[in-house]
C-alpha cells in the first residue's frame, strides 16, 4: 500500500558514509521530534537528479530553514559509497543527508518501489518528496513515471507557503 498524508513514517534503516565507512543510522534518528522534507531519485548520477532535483533544494536550504524545516534528506536506491561520490559532484557539502536504500527497502515498505528488473537495473523508487514532523507525513508529492513536476523544492516550499529563491527575485549563486 502507498503511503499517503496522515500516515507515519515507517520504522527502517538507511545507510550514511562515515568516516570510517558506512554507518546505519534509523528513521527515529533522522524523523523523531523533527520537521524534515525528504525527497527521493530513482538513482544517484542521473541527468534529472544530478541537474535539476538535487540543485532546487540546494539553493533554497534558506527558506527551508524560515519554514521551520530542520533537515532535507535524499534518499536513492544507491549504496552508501556511490550516494558519498554523488553528494561530492553535486557539492552538496552537508546541507543535505544523502541516505542510501540499496536493496529499495525503505521504498517498498512504503509502497513506492519500482521493479526495473526489465531494465537490468533492479528495483528503484518512484520519484517522491515529503514533509514530515516527528514522523507524521503532511506533504505529499509523488510523480508520475518519468515526471519532474511535483516533487521539487519549489513545489514543497509552495505548500509550506514559503517563497523559493527563485520567486524572491534574488539572484542566485
Amino acid at each position: 500500500m502507498v503511503i499517503k498524508v496522515g500516515d507515519y513514517i515507517p520504522d527502517g534503516t538507511f545507510r550514511v558514509m562515515g568516516p570510517t565507512g558506512p554507518n546505519t543510522i534509523t528513521v527515529d534518528k533522522l524523523f523523531n521530534d523533527r520537521s524534515v522534507v525528504l525527497f527521493s531519485v530513482p538513482g544517484a548520477f542521473t541527468p534529472k537528479s544530478t541537474y535539476q532535483h538535487v540543485p532546487s533544494y540546494l539553493k533554497n536550504i534558506e527558506c527551508f530553514r524560515a519554514a521551520g524545516i530542520d533537515s532535507i534528506l535524499c534518499v536513492s536506491p544507491n549504496d552508501a559509497h556511490v550516494m558519498q561520490a554523488w553528494e561530492q559532484h553535486c557539492s552538496v557539502n552537508g546541507r543535505i543527508m544523502m541516505l542510501a536504500d540499496n536493496h529499495a527497502e525503505f521504498f517498498a515498505t512504503i509502497g513506492l518501489e519500482m521493479d526495473c528488473t526489465r531494465f537490468g537495473i533492479g528495483y528503484r523508487c518512484q520519484r517522491f518528496s515529503l514533509v514530515a514532523k516527528n514522523r507524521l507525513i503532511t506533504h505529499l508529492n509523488i510523480e508520475e513515471p518519468g515526471g519532474y513536476a511535483v516533487s521539487n523544492a519549489e513545489t514543497i516550499l509552495a505548500q509550506l507557503q514559503v517563497p523559493a529563491e527563485a520567486e524572491k527575485g534574488e539572484e542566485l549563486a
